[in-house]
């Protein structure tokens, strides 16, 4: 197999876009990175898109968009994974060019979540959870993740305050970043006051659903030095998946799908946590930072939140997280969540993450969960 690389990445700012549709989302951008990795020739487009089925009523996302900016002919199709679809797409991709199949290939990460009502909109958000036994009984994903909040309260004797750094920081970072949704600062103290989603989860608690497209273009990392001055490496991709519905697990506080995808990855890149400058977790939900760092060796079972109380996931602590202000505060436009993780960490190793910037970054690691950890995708990148 060969290695890996990334030449180019596009982002549109995250937020309500009403005025625009799917694929001129979708298209603004791929051609900014097709520009950035220089414009080469496009082999193959890979979509990764959740809800444009259900939401937007558009389905065959690949051939739309492809279709759209020009590139019809080449090989083409979505990815679902629910929340995961970005991880899933850009592994789809990571695979293709690693194969040899595909010289370069394309990834866009699109959702057009605001085209619904509330309603309709955690409609199509729970058909990521399983449809006979929580969906039809009215369960959401914000109810599941106050279940696992409840729980971790409960087993670790906190109170709701325990995991207000997350936000804080998330918030921190997203205020300096020009394409964050919600750019406004949480003082200390407020969050814990903040209205009730489903109890304990609150509004500053859970990122908001959103529209936005982010974008990569990958290429055999042996000819990638030729064709731009600074190619990201993904050393380490690897997925594993947990039981969709929450009831089934064994240990819930565990996630057992987030711990196997990242010491895959891990192995690929001959890293260890120690060994990662950042990381892009999947913070739809403060209890999945949480779990995240236990699941993947940042903190032991039950500390996980004291990284974000000490302060060792701001830019200038050990290990960084939601550096652009993750979902949380850049907000979830859920199939291109994965997407923007990529392309804010390759931001940070080439250095070019001005007032976000993690000094000497040089490996990040990303991870990107369907639902409360039913799928986990896991990616290192280094340069």
């Amino acid at each position: 197999m060969r290695n890996v690389a990334i030449i180019g990445i596009g982002q549109t700012p995250v937020g309500e876009h009403w005025n625009t549709g799917l694929r001129a989302l979708a298209a603004q951008a791929a051609r900014e990175a097709i520009e950035n990795a220089g414009s080469p020739t496009i082999d193959a487009l890979y979509i990764a898109n959740a809800f444009g089925g259900s939401i937007n009523h558009q389905s065959h996302i690949g051939a739309l968009v492809t279709d759209f900016i020009g590139l019809s002919g080449i090989e083409t199709f979505a990815i679902e994974a629910a929340e995961a679809s970005g991880g899933a797409a850009l592994r789809t991709a990571y695979l293709a060019v690693a194969s040899g199949l595909v010289n370069t290939a394309l990834v866009v990460g699109v959702e057009k979540m605001t085209d619904s009502i509330a309603a309709a909109g955690v409609k199509a958000r729970s058909t990521g959870l399983d449809a006979d036994y929580e969906a039809a009984h009215g369960a959401t994903l914000p109810a599941l993740a106050a279940l696992l909040m409840r729980r971790y309260i409960y087993e670790n004797q906190l109170d709701i305050s325990a995991f207000e750094g997350f936000s804080i920081n998330a918030h921190a970072n997203g205020s300096r970043s020009q394409n964050a949704m919600f750019r406004n600062v949480i003082k200390p103290g407020r969050f814990a006051s903040a209205p009730i989603v489903a109890d304990p989860v609150n509004l500053f608690d859970g990122a908001p659903d959103a529209d936005g497209a982010a974008a990569l273009v990958l290429t055999a990392a042996e000819r990638a030095g030729d064709m731009v001055p600074q190619p990201v490496r993904i050393t380490g991709s690897a997925a594993s998946s947990d039981t969709l519905a929450l009831h089934d697990r064994t240990d819930p506080l565990y996630l057992k799908a987030a711990y196997h995808s990242a010491l895959k990855a891990y192995q690929q890149a001959r890293v260890q946590p120690q060994d990662i400058d950042l990381f892009e977790l999947h913070d739809a939900f403060t209890i999945l930072s949480t779990l995240t760092l236990e699941a993947t060796g940042f903190a032991k079972r039950g500390e996980g939140w004291k990284l974000a109380q000490d302060g060792h996931i701001a830019l200038t602590g050990s290990i960084p997280i939601s550096t652009f202000g993750g979902l949380k505060s850049r907000g979830n436009p859920a199939g291109a969540t994965g997407i923007y993780q990529a392309a804010e960490a390759v931001l940070q190793l080439q250095g070019d993450a001005g007032a976000n910037q993690v000094e000497g970054a040089r490996t990040a690691m990303l991870q990107n969960l369907g639902g409360l950890g039913s799928t986990a995708i896991t990616h290192i990148l280094q340069i």
